[in-house]
């Protein structure tokens, strides 16, 4: 059994002027258990919308969509055992990296000790340990990404959604931030979906090429 299974999702957006905007039109795939899976396309081809559904954050029109064989389809998004990582980073201001990183898991009540635990292992992880008491206006912008997958990291779902991670990152930080991401999913033995725009970021791992709301390619 996949850890995902996405079936036949249909999502029609409408314009102020009543026409229908399809965004994404009978779009089906799998992603199995541990696997990092890349969508790769242009701006506007369904990739953030397909992230968006799949985390609950909006509902299709049609179609299915199951984690570990259980339909999620009408599931609030803090229902869904899905962690997203947005491409804003979406981090709080007047929260340290430390803060930000625990948010998530003081809202859940976990235990203290715990929740100190998850974060440094994350932070050594993406190795951002001795960044944990700087705010994110004190960090650069390939530090507020990792600080933003740390927290995603701590919550240890079954599923991760990273919405073009390595948007608006210099080369070399883009490397690096790439190099990161394939080490969590190594060592974490994460399933994870990936959007991009450069099929550069797409190396050596199953990709799935968007055009208007359809694959294209599966490679």
């Amino acid at each position: 059994m996949p850890r995902l299974a996405v079936s036949e999702l249909k999502k029609v957006y409408r314009a102020r002027n009543g026409d229908g905007v399809v965004a994404l039109n009978g779009l089906s795939f799998e992603v199995g258990d541990g696997e990092l899976l890349v969508m790769a396309g242009p701006s506007g081809c369904g990739k953030t919308t397909t992230l968006r559904l799949i985390a609950g954050l909006e509902q299709p029109c049609s179609g299915s969509i199951a984690l570990d064989g259980q339909p999620m389809n009408g599931l609030k998004p803090h229902e869904r055992d899905v962690a997203m990582v947005f491409q804003s980073d979406a981090l709080l201001p007047h929260l340290s990296a430390y803060e930000n990183m625990a948010l998530g898991l003081r809202l859940r009540r976990v235990d203290k000790a715990e929740s100190n635990r998850r974060v440094e292992e994350a932070a050594a992880l993406l190795e951002i340990a001795g960044l944990l008491k700087r705010f994110p206006g004190e960090l650069s912008g390939g530090e507020r990404r990792r600080v933003a997958l740390g927290r995603a990291i701590v919550r240890r779902p079954k599923l991760f959604l990273l919405d073009e991670p390595l948007a608006n990152l210099d080369a070399e930080l883009r490397v690096r931030m790439r190099q990161l991401i394939q080490r969590v999913h190594k060592e974490l033995r994460a399933t994870m979906i990936m959007v991009t725009h450069e099929l550069a970021d797409a190396q050596n791992v199953r990709t799935i090429i968007l055009e208007r709301g359809q694959p294209v390619r599966v490679s």
